[in-house]
């Protein structure tokens, strides 16, 4: 696959790893695969990367734990880093922030376990995803959040096809529109499946299976 990387205007640590095709996540079929990897792995560009995220929150806003999904805990912890130099308050009794992860059952919800559900109930969330494709995973996430008592405090993903999931408004570093001709469809209206065109790879959080 031929890859092209996209420059984000703000700092040049930043770019998305593209590569144009045909591949299927857990709930959509798209035309382009998006290499976060170095993004949410190497300490310079996380860094770079929860910087530019924090500028989207104001000092007023109250973050008490970061919920991290699709392997964002790197950045998680740089962006509660940055938000408590910016100012950014937590209610916690110490002073500073949680930075979980939740775990995925056998029925693929999302759960935490009893020894981090203080970190979410009665607690100001920060909600961390490296994609917003459909806001399926979103949605999963705030469903699970407010199940264990938290509140969204905000949600920010590097980058998001969505501007909205349900109330929220997701702040992005990149969208879909800095992508020419970014497309989501549904399995069962994929133009390449009814082209007969096999797919390129199977992407998940943890990146991409080539198939070719």
């Amino acid at each position: 696959m031929e890859t092209f990387k996209i420059n984000s205007p703000y700092n040049n640590l930043i770019n998305l790893k593209v590569s144009q095709g045909h591949f299927a996540t857990t709930s959509s079929h798209i035309n382009y695969y998006i290499d976060l990897t170095t993004l949410k792995a190497r300490a310079s560009e996380a860094k770079a990367v929860a910087k530019s995220m924090s500028h989207e929150y104001i000092a007023t806003t109250i973050v008490d734990t970061i919920v991290c999904m699709d392997g964002t805990d790197v950045v998680g912890a740089y962006l509660a880093d940055a938000l408590t130099e910016s100012g950014i308050m937590s209610m916690n009794q110490h002073g500073t922030m949680y930075v979980i992860t939740p775990e995925i059952n056998s029925m693929g919800q999302l759960t935490f376990r009893d020894n981090v559900i203080p970190m979410i109930n009665n607690r100001h969330v920060l909600l961390l995803l490296a994609t917003a494709t459909t806001g399926h995973t979103t949605e999963q996430a705030i469903e699970c959040i407010n199940y264990y008592g938290g509140s969204i405090a905000g949600i920010s993903a590097i980058f998001s096809a969505v501007d909205t999931v349900g109330d929220y408004n997701i702040h992005s570093i990149f969208h879909m529109k800095d992508i020419e001709g970014y497309s989501s469809y549904s399995s069962h209206d994929c133009p390449f499946c009814q082209a007969g065109i096999k797919l390129d790879g199977l992407v998940s959080a943890g990146g991409i299976s080539e198939l070719r």
